[in-house]
């Protein structure tokens, strides 16, 4: 009974403990703290020195403009009379009208085969004229060379008969100027090898003449191009002819 005393008066001292924390606790939570005042006082800058006035110098006295010469306005001209400024003005000029772009013909179809046809006509028709051209170049470049040939041909038997002929002694009953024409037969050297008489002069004594002259003029003159040498000549001769 005792010890159950004691137990009593241990748990009520331990709950009086117990508040008494619990309330110096929270008051010590909910005190104020004190108020510090603090007083702001304001820097004053100390002010600066004050410089010496400087002397100033008087403004130069500006010297009067020059006179500025007075120009008298012309007078303007009359405006024009109404009728001259209408003449002068014209009529408006007329606006040139567009002209409509040219119309386009259309293209003729073409048949292929009449374009081919055309095509080989005027190929033929070219040939042709290059053939003629070339033809006439021909004949004209042949008769140059036979024109050229024979005259030289023409020096050459000259040449002959100019030496034969200064060797013709003419009779002195010849009359008139007869023609005796003879045939040579001639080596490549200008030798001659035979004289034949191929139609008379009608007078024997011209003709013998003649024969002698042919004879006593061997060896002959040789052309000038070995081509034109001809192994049979045909001479003809006239006592007149030079």
């Amino acid at each position: 009974m005792a010890g159950k005393r004691v137990s009593i008066a241990l748990a009520i001292t331990v709950h009086l403990l117990l508040a008494g924390f619990l309330f110096y606790g929270v008051r010590w939570q909910t005190k104020a703290p004190d108020v510090v005042e603090v007083e702001l006082v304001r820097a004053v800058a100390e002010p600066a020195p004050v410089a010496p006035p400087v002397a100033v110098p008087p403004a130069p006295t500006p010297e009067p403009p020059a006179p500025v010469p007075k120009v008298e306005p012309k007078p303007a001209p009359p405006p024009p009379k109404p009728d001259i400024a209408v003449k002068e003005k014209g009529k408006p000029k007329p606006e040139p009208k567009p002209v409509p772009p040219p119309k386009s013909e259309p293209k003729p179809r073409v048949d292929p085969f009449q374009e081919q046809l055309r095509r080989e006509t005027e190929e033929l028709t070219q040939r042709k004229q290059a053939d003629s051209a070339a033809q006439e170049l021909t004949q004209l470049k042949a008769a140059q060379a036979a024109a050229t040939r024979n005259k030289a041909i023409a020096d050459y038997l000259a040449r002959i008969r100019g030496k034969i002929r200064g060797n013709i002694v003419v009779p002195p009953e010849i009359k008139g100027n007869p023609e005796a024409v003879f045939d040579v037969t001639q080596l490549p050297s200008g030798e001659i090898v035979t004289v034949r008489l191929k139609r008379s002069s009608g007078h024997a004594a011209l003709d013998a003449a003649i024969e002698r002259a042919i004879l006593k003029s061997n060896p002959l003159p040789k052309p000038e191009q070995a081509d034109l040498f001809s192994r049979s000549l045909e001479l003809r001769f006239r006592p007149l002819d030079e």
